[in-house]
């Protein structure tokens, strides 16, 4: 009898131990804001090639344990190299196909294109979906691309939404969203996630929102916090737009936040199992492909530098052509132009204020996208620091006008935002306290409220752009690139020392 009973109950824990369900495991690889950097820049770092090869290997040893891949976009494609920009990213998006995302969600950049491009690029080039909820034809009130994708990977239904920053008709070229409204992206949010959620078993954002961490967004619309908070039940963002690593998920009302800085420098790899409609983060990392300080060197592979090297050479030519020579850094940096006065900002600004013999010249930081290095500079440099290819146009200004127009300008131009100003020709102090300006000084002399001032500036910000005040103002058909192309020809040696910050705008 003992042994009837002892074998009943291991047929027992055997059935069991047979039906009992095993979570899913579901990997998502992502990556964001990559900006045209489909080939590695010349220390080696990041490119299409590297990451492909970083993928393939991932998916392998994750299909290998059992497990199943997405691999998202949160946008941005667009604008950034000249390689890329002259040929409207059709190197990324082609590479991107080849190496298998399953879905972008549309970044504020795609629209320095028109839309018939961005349909073009989502037509003939790339073999995924673009998604965004939160963009609505005016005409009709109908949506201009998807708002969500459903996959299912192993009996586990998986929903992918798009959202886009409502900030972009001010953040890309005007005349591209001229006939299109960009709703809240939170609203959009609130309003979808009940749709969606029955319908998913895991619920994704992928969104070009940004990251602000408490919410603290500043001059710019609400981002991926904002979005957690407010719309309960996603259980993923994925997002972009503000560029930052997130080495570590920002976890809000449930909802896991995370974002893999830019230009393909890192894949993210969000770990998660799934079961009976419970969703658990099991791991997240960040992981460099081919950076200066990564351990691991990737190989390119090297299909992907066969199908891209002519994309590189068809420009390069062109490109390659030397401008001047610099003694030394020009800094660029976002995180240090979006916060201060630098020596390129000065030559920026001052090449516009030369070209029309401006009093003063504006610009937001947000234009200006990467440094000058030491040596030669060549116009494949000038089209990577100013890459939009944004008019500079004049505005004429009384100085009672001008006046008020600055500290408008510089109260909003919080600093980390693109719209932080850089200016030239003016010396500004702002009383922090009061938001007002405390003295104002065009060319070293106290300004005159009924004088006129001549200043130059882009069409972006004159037209709106980045939240600054709208000016009537001249146009001549000479862009941001040019204007400074000219500027390097006449000076040929660029110091440091003679562009090197003079303390234009003070706060006191």
């Amino acid at each position: 009898m003992k042994s009837v009973a002892l074998f009943t109950f291991v047929f027992l824990v055997s059935c069991a131990q047979l039906t009992e369900k095993k979570p899913v495991k579901l990997t998502i690889l992502h990556t964001n804001d990559h900006h045209g950097r489909f080939w590695a820049n010349k220390d080696g770092e990041y490119g299409l090639a590297a990451r492909a090869t970083l993928i393939r290997r991932l998916r392998e040893e994750i299909k290998a344990s059992g497990g199943e891949v997405l691999l998202l976009d949160a946008g941005d494609v667009n604008t950034g190299i000249p390689q890329s920009d002259l040929l409207a990213a059709e190197p990324d998006f082609r590479g991107m196909s080849v190496i298998g995302y399953d879905a972008m969600a549309i970044g504020n950049h795609e629209f320095d294109n028109s839309l018939s491009v961005i349909q073009k690029q989502q037509a003939e080039w790339a073999k995924f979906p673009f998604i965004s909820a939160n963009i609505y034809h005016k005409k009709n009130l109908s949506r201009v691309f998807p708002s969500h994708i459903t996959r299912t990977l192993g009996g586990v239904r998986v929903v992918i939404f798009g959202l886009t920053t409502e900030d972009t008709p001010k953040k890309s070229k005007a005349e591209h969203t001229q006939d299109i409204t960009f709703t809240p992206a939170a609203e959009e949010a609130r309003a979808l996630v009940p749709q969606l959620r029955p319908k998913a078993d895991v619920l994704i954002a992928l969104t070009h929102t940004g990251h602000y961490p408490d919410e603290k967004h500043g001059s710019d619309a609400p981002g991926d916090v904002t979005i957690a908070r407010q719309a309960p039940g996603i259980d993923l963002i994925i997002g972009g737009h503000t560029q930052k690593p997130l080495f570590k998920p920002d976890i809000q009302n449930g909802t896991v936040i995370v974002q893999a800085h830019e230009w393909g420098k890192y894949v993210g790899r969000v770990d998660l199992e799934v079961l009976d409609g419970k969703v658990r983060l099991t791991g997240y990392k960040l992981i460099p492909v081919n950076l200066k300080d990564s351990q691991e060197r990737i190989t390119p592979a090297a299909d992907l530098e066969k199908m891209l090297r002519p994309y590189k050479e068809k420009g390069e030519k062109a490109l390659l052509i030397k401008v001047a020579t610099a003694d030394g850094e020009f800094i660029g940096k976002r995180e240090v132009v979006r916060t201060q006065e630098t020596n390129l900002a000065n030559l920026i600004t001052r090449a516009m204020q030369a070209k029309f013999k401006a009093d003063l010249a504006v610009m937001n930081s947000g234009g200006i996208r990467e440094s000058l290095f030491p040596g030669d500079v060549t116009i494949e440099n000038i089209l990577t620091v100013l890459p939009f290819g944004s008019e500079i146009v004049t505005a004429e200004l009384t100085g009672d006008a001008l006046r008020k127009y600055l500290e408008e300008v510089i109260t909003l131009g919080t600093p980390g935002s693109g719209s932080f100003p850089q200016l030239s020709g003016v010396e500004v102090i702002l009383d922090k306290s009061t938001g007002k300006l405390k003295d104002l000084r065009i060319g070293g002399k106290e300004v005159n409220l009924q004088k006129k001032y001549l200043v130059a500036l882009p069409e972006f910000i004159a037209n709106g752009g980045d939240k600054y005040p709208i000016l009537n103002f001249r146009k001549y058909g000479h862009v941001d690139a040019d204007v400074l192309k000219e500027y390097l020809l006449k000076v040929k040696t660029l110091k440091t020392q003679n562009f090197s910050p003079r303390k234009n705008l003070r706060y006191e």
